[in-house]
């Protein structure tokens, strides 16, 4: 009989040991890689699409392939991790995305920036799935805190890809600028290989499949309110991720000083994130939490719309209620689930939904800017986005479970 303790066993490791350091300090670096190749084209779609002769629509379409990539690669992930290990399917992720952010940069045919982007998203879809379960795998002890730096890691990388976007465009060019961040997703890689070397390469990690349509969390009400709010959440997010520049730019406002405003949008939601996590944990339910950080968002929409001149203020309430949703939401996927199990469920139902309807959110707003030649619908567009939001968050942040069996 094995006389390990139970800090020793499998799943577990000793907080002592270097290995503990190792596995959060890779952690954090693929962490960081998750969000930069998407947020540093807001700030300069516009270059592109004057490079490139696309569209508005077009490049609502170029905004949205992410999205739809999560929403069909995700419910996928989980074979690749059961085939190779999740370690090792990160590790090729990482080099996926590394591959995928310089064709997109590949000048001299347009069709490199959409294959390109293809190929990164899909890395990022495996990135997405599995870091946050590689967290509770690896640190089941401290999962609360390890959440919280992971969270502010890929905040935090997506602020400053967002914030220096416009000026490597203009010291070089917007392919440069979109194509170093080819950098630090190989060097990444080459951090993830120390994880490869022992025979934690190998652990499984518990990653749920999405459940076939008719299976009791596709019927579940309670699953379909979390699933809404997940996606209207993020169809707002992604829509301002990739237009704010552009609708600031409308008014007079500078490429560069809307690519760091968007920076400010960002970090808003780190902060607000870290503060929403506690009162969670504290609240009987999510009803109050998830209908105001809803409602910050329809303050700022209505505000850039009434008074635009104030844009700085609108982009951090609309950051607050950005990163206040994002942990409503995830949240919701655990508390909403009577098991384990269910949650992880809850997780892959909710966020393939999410990021499928998701992904309508830039492509919508592409398309009414093409046919309108002015931002104010989008913003309306967003702004009822945001009041759907506050109704669902009230649904869904009741203390109600999904019976799922």
């Amino acid at each position: 009989m094995s006389t390990r303790s139970p800090a020793q066993a499998p799943g577990s490791l000793s907080h002592r040991g270097p290995s503990y350091l190792l596995l959060a300090v890779t952690v954090m670096v693929g962490a960081a890689n998750l969000r930069p190749t998407i947020t540093a084209l807001g700030p300069i779609i516009d270059r592109v699409g004057d490079s490139t002769g696309l569209s508005a629509a077009s490049l609502g379409v170029l905004g949205a392939l992410p999205l739809l990539t999560f929403g069909i690669v995700s419910p996928l992930v989980h074979h690749l991790a059961a085939r190779f290990g999740a370690d090792r399917a990160i590790f090729g992720a990482l080099v996926l995305l590394a591959v995928g952010t310089v064709v997109r940069s590949l000048p001299g045919f347009a069709g490199w920036l959409w294959v390109g982007t293809l190929l990164l998203a899909a890395a990022i879809a495996v990135g997405n799935v599995l870091m946050p379960a590689m967290v509770k795998r690896d640190f089941p002890t401290k999962v609360p805190l390890m959440t919280g730096l992971y969270s502010a890691f890929l905040t935090g990388m997506a602020a400053l890809a967002s914030g220096v976007a416009v000026p490597l465009a203009n010291a070089f060019n917007w392919e440069l600028a979109l194509g170093i961040w080819a950098i630090p997703a190989a060097v990444g890689a080459g951090v993830w290989t120390l994880r490869l070397r022992g025979p934690q390469a190998a652990r499984p990690v518990r990653v749920a499949a999405v459940p076939r349509r008719g299976s009791s969390m596709w019927s579940s009400p309670v699953a379909w309110q979390v699933a809404f709010v997940m996606a209207l959440q993020s169809s707002v997010f992604y829509l301002l991720i990739t237009w704010l520049p552009s609708i600031e730019a409308s008014h007079g406002v500078g490429d560069s000083v809307a690519g760091w405003h968007l920076f400010m949008f960002q970090v808003a939601g780190i902060f607000a994130g870290l503060v929403a996590g506690p009162i969670l944990h504290r609240a009987s339910d999510q009803r109050a939490v998830g209908m105001v950080s809803a409602g910050f968002m329809v303050v700022a929409m209505v505000g850039l719309i009434l008074v635009p001149g104030l844009v700085v203020m609108w982009a951090v309430f609309a950051g607050i209620s950005a990163g206040a949703s994002l942990v409503v939401s995830l949240t919701l996927m655990s508390v909403r689930a009577r098991t384990h199990g269910d949650a992880g469920r809850l997780s892959g139902m909710a966020q393939s939904v999410g990021y499928l309807i998701a992904s309508l959110g830039p492509l919508t707003a592409g398309l009414l800017y093409e046919h309108t030649n002015s931002w104010t619908p989008t913003l309306v567009f967003a702004a009822l986005l945001s009041v759907g939001q506050v109704i669902f968050a009230g649904f869904a942040g009741r203390d109600r479970f999904t019976h799922a069996e």
